[in-house]
């Protein structure tokens, strides 16, 4: 058996440049969501309302990235919010922010590993065939659960063997994500019309229109979550990487993320009658193929949202591997975890645990994650909300910033503050709370192992 020495200083392979870090940060948050839920950002804002809902959204987002910034310059661990809280905290708030992170990243995992069915059954209808079983009504069918299945295996598999076929398959599928992005909203905005818009707002009146805003802006965070990430490879960059890269790349994804939502809604606009789409609950490839009247566009759409697909789910799954093996590392976890393969530098046994809960998660169908993706957007809030109160209490870098991270802090701190407070629009339900105590129960159980593990592996 491996030493604990052994598997817990292991060290991860550096070779992670500037670019790597931008398509980590973007990549991890801009998924499918422009594709799929278009209707329902429409249907809460109208244009007006979801253009600058997402503007205002990604604005508020900005001293929180800034923060973070400063933050993974000075301490570039993968731990992220773990490494920054346990300098001005006790064991217990570190590992809770970081295991509330956890769950941020790793629920995007088997949510994409479902979306890839979803996605192509829109070009291959064969794949809504032979279904299997039923879950909350809904059908599981062979060929997409097959699907969902070989995506998560060959992501683990990339993952696995390092982190330089991990970077390059981020670089890849976020920069012709982007490519795509260009040539579909440039021929949305020539081809369409100002004169789709109106109404602006999907509700009448000065306090309709500050409604429609306030409903798109609670959803921001959760399709905004992942600039962060770059944090968490910060381990990895290569020798000689000037740390205030990452403050860039940090900020540069917030900013390129929120200019990519408020374009693609405002093509979508032009080019289709919003209330008609909201009304046929139309995705945004059915929209601009109505508007051209040819099915190539629509292809064109399908192929940039199934990049966005696989650098989402890449990026989150490195993320989400990079914390549990921080955690492990610092016995929060069982020691096991920390592990790093000898020759790949990666950690081989977070991958492979992560793989598995993915694959198990998948099986349930997206019926059931429904209430966990819910429970992921308030994780972030409270990771945000940790790091900002960690920079706030210690001493990071020559100075400066604490106001930024005090208006973070106050930021994340609402974003919780919407999903727990029930009067609010949005707020948890019944299964949002079932699904939130008992990954806080999971979580003391991993905890209690990890502490008796240190405690067994003492002198």
């Amino acid at each position: 058996m491996e030493s604990r020495d052994r598997l817990t200083t292991g060290t991860l392979h550096r070779t992670l440049g500037g670019l790597e870090y931008f398509t980590f940060g973007f990549g991890t948050m801009v998924g499918v969501g422009w594709l799929v839920v278009m209707d329902d950002w429409l249907g809460r804002g109208g244009p007006g309302g979801a253009m600058l809902g997402f503007l205002l959204g990604a604005l508020a987002l900005l001293p929180i990235a800034r923060t973070y910034g400063r933050l993974v310059r000075e301490i570039p661990d993968a731990g992220a919010e773990i490494a920054y809280t346990e300098r001005v905290s006790p064991r217990l708030p570190s590992f809770a922010a970081g295991w509330m992170m956890v769950l941020a990243y790793a629920i995007v995992c088997p949510w994409e590993a479902v979306a890839i069915g979803n996605l192509l059954a829109r070009a291959f209808p064969a794949l809504n065939a032979l279904p299997l079983y039923h879950v909350a009504g809904k059908a599981i069918t062979a060929p997409r659960l097959a699907t969902g299945l070989l995506l998560t295996a060959a992501v683990a598999s990339v993952n696995y063997r390092g982190i330089r076929p991990s970077g390059r398959l981020q670089d890849v599928t976020t920069l012709g994500l982007l490519g795509c992005f260009a040539v579909f909203v440039t021929l949305g905005f020539a081809r369409g019309a100002p004169a789709q818009l109106p109404p602006l707002f999907a509700r009448p009146g000065t306090a309709g229109a500050f409604l429609s805003v306030l409903l798109v802006a609670q959803i921001v965070p959760y399709f905004m979550t992942g600039f962060e990430a770059v944090a968490k490879e910060s381990e990895e960059a290569r020798p000689g990487f000037d740390p205030s890269g990452f403050g860039r790349a940090i900020t540069l994804a917030v900013l390129v993320a929120g200019a990519f939502y408020v374009l693609v809604i405002g093509a979508v606009a032009f080019v289709f009658p919003w209330r008609d789409l909201v009304a046929n609950h139309l995705g945004t490839e059915a929209a601009f193929a109505r508007a051209f009247g040819s099915a190539a566009i629509a292809r064109l759409i399908l192929v940039a949202a199934l990049l966005s697909l696989l650098k989402v789910f890449n990026g989150n799954f490195v993320a989400a591997t990079r914390m549990i093996l921080a955690m492990g590392r610092r016995d929060l976890v069982p020691a096991a975890f920390g592990a790093v393969h000898p020759r790949y530098g990666t950690p081989a046994r977070a991958i492979t645990l992560l793989a598995l809960l993915t694959a198990a998660a998948a099986l349930l169908g997206d019926a059931l994650l429904v209430p966990i993706t819910e429970v992921g957007s308030l994780a972030a809030g409270v990771g945000w909300c940790a790091a900002c109160l960690a920079f706030l209490r210690g001493r990071v870098g020559p100075g400066g910033g604490r106001g930024l991270a005090m208006l973070g802090g106050v930021v994340s701190f609402g974003i919780v503050l919407m999903k727990v407070v029930p009067v609010i629009p949005g707020s948890f339900t019944r299964a949002e709370w079932i699904v939130l105590a008992g990954w806080c129960a999971l979580g003391l159980l991993a905890w209690g192992r990890g502490r008796s593990g240190s405690r067994s592996s003492s002198p």
